[in-house]
Order: C-alpha cells, then sequence, then structure tokens
C-alpha cells in the first residue's frame, strides 16, 4: 500500500511545495479490488483485479496479497475468493444505519402478507445496493441477496430510485454506462429506459418484467424520508410463471406501497 503523502514540506532553497492531494492511492485500488467482488463476480485473477482497479498487474498483485495476508481474501494459486472475514466491512454500515434495522420487520410482514421475496435496496453509484430482505419459501434464482448489487438501469428497484431525479440527471447517467443484455427482454435504447423511468415516476411504480432474468418478475416503489426525498426502494419479485405483470400490479401494489408508507413514518 502507498505510504500518506506528507502535507506542506518545504525545502530552504525552493520555498513550499504545493499542498499535494490528500488521500491515498494504494487504498483506492485495493477498495476497487474488493468492490469487484459481488453479483456473479465471486472469484478474481491478477488480471481481473488490475482491470477492476485500473492499475497494472504488479500493483493489482500486491493489493491482493496484502488482502490475503489480513485474512479478507483466500488463494488457490490461480484465483482469489473472498474470505468471511470480509462481511466485516458492510456490517460497519448494517449496524450504523438504522434503515435497515427499521426495515427489517416491515419486510418481514410484507413477505409473510405476499408469500413472495421482498427486498430494500438503495443508490450506490450506478447500482443499486440490497441493504435488507426477506426471502420466501419460492427458490427463484434472481442472484440477490443481502449485500447484492444489480445494475440500475434495468432493475425494478433501481428505476424506482431513479425516479427522484431529473431527467436531465437521468441522461447523463445513462450516458455515462453501457447498458448490457441480460436476457432479450433488457431494455439497451437509453431513450426507453428513459421512459421506462418516467413512466414509473407517474405511476408510482416501477418494474423489470424478465429483463435480469427470464422467469423473473419484480415491482418496486420508492420510499422518502421526511424531506420527501427519495431514499431506498422496496421491491416484491416472484416467478412469472405464476403471476403476469398485470396481475401483481393489481394483487400487490396498494399493499407494497403501505409498506413503503410504514416505512417512510419510521424513518
Amino acid at each position: 500500500m502507498d505510504e500518506p503523502v506528507n502535507q506542506g514540506e518545504t525545502n530552504a532553497s525552493d520555498g513550499p511545495r504545493p499542498r499535494a492531494p490528500e488521500g491515498m492511492a494504494g487504498l483506492a485500488k485495493g477498495l476497487a479490488i474488493i468492490e469487484a467482488f459481488g453479483g456473479r463476480v465471486t472469484s478474481l485473477t491478477v488480471a481481473d483485479a488490475a482491470r477492476a482497479s485500473g492499475t497494472t498487474r504488479a500493483a493489482a498483485r500486491r493489493c491482493l496479497l496484502t488482502l490475503t495476508e489480513l485474512g479478507y481474501l483466500e488463494f488457490d494459486g490461480k484465483l482469489f475468493r473472498p474470505r468471511p472475514r470480509m462481511l466485516r466491512l458492510g456490517a460497519g454500515y448494517l449496524n450504523a444505519v438504522p434503515l435497515p434495522q427499521v426495515a427489517q420487520p416491515i419486510l418481514t410482514a410484507a413477505r409473510d402478507e405476499f408469500e413472495e421475496s421482498v427486498s430494500l435496496a438503495v443508490l450506490d453509484g450506478s447500482d443499486i445496493l440490497f441493504i435488507a430482505r426477506a426471502e420466501a419459501r419460492w427458490i427463484v434464482s434472481t442472484g440477490v441477496r443481502l449485500g447484492g448489487r444489480l445494475a440500475a438501469y434495468c432493475s425494478a428497484s433501481g428505476r424506482a430510485l431513479l425516479t427522484g431525479w431529473s431527467d436531465d440527471k437521468i441522461r447523463d447517467y445513462l450516458a455515462g454506462i453501457t447498458p448490457v443484455a441480460r436476457t432479450a427482454k433488457t431494455l439497451l435504447d437509453r431513450e426507453d429506459i428513459l421512459k421506462a423511468i418516467q413512466r414509473a415516476r407517474v405511476e408510482g411504480v416501477a418494474f423489470s418484467d424478465e429483463e435480469l432474468e427470464l422467469g423473473l418478475r419484480a415491482m418496486a416503489v420508492p420510499v422518502r424520508d421526511s424531506a420527501g426525498q427519495i431514499v431506498a426502494a422496496i421491491s416484491l419479485s416472484a416467478a412469472s410463471a405464476r403471476i403476469t405483470a398485470e396481475e401483481m400490479k393489481a394483487q400487490y401494489l396498494p399493499a407494497l406501497q403501505r409498506y413503503a408508507e410504514t416505512l417512510s413514518r419510521a424513518l
């Protein structure tokens, strides 16, 4: 890891040196590598880590070995994988921020009423981060889990969260990403994605209909704080074989909005 720079050093011959930017480049590289794990990425090679951190293979290897020595990763000679100690990094947020704790009993009540999985997510950069979840007994291979991430543009929760942005800000966000087809139904045209978010803003509910995974539908509504700002989104996911998008909206939307309002009041 890089050593912190000394601030405001002087030299008798040339006077004060310009103040260097604060920060540790090595730490930034290490955090970029840590953030590369998630979703479907459960292991990294040195080359993968170099791409994720935007650095050289040698620097990436040093970061990986340091994380391994500290117990955050394990190495089998080719691949680096997270160890349980990695959970400590997320636990700090989950323990410090009341939102997940306040939300959990509300999500559990919704899960019990709907008999479907219910999640709470927040925006984190261009992705959404799941910070609370209540699992249903149905097995739906969504890849969604506590601490998991999904692209905001093609997820129901992401679109619900993006409704709090202006159209210009959404366009800037879409211009900075490259939409990827997760299925044949994933919206890829940026104007189509914008229209889906605008529709969600008007209707108060966002959908992702088999865009992340064939056979999976999801519906999400925003959660607002006391100032009326969108701070999270509650989503419900179900297998498309059990329910259509129209049935999901008719049967579950009023109750899902009620749970979102309950959480807003609790905040």
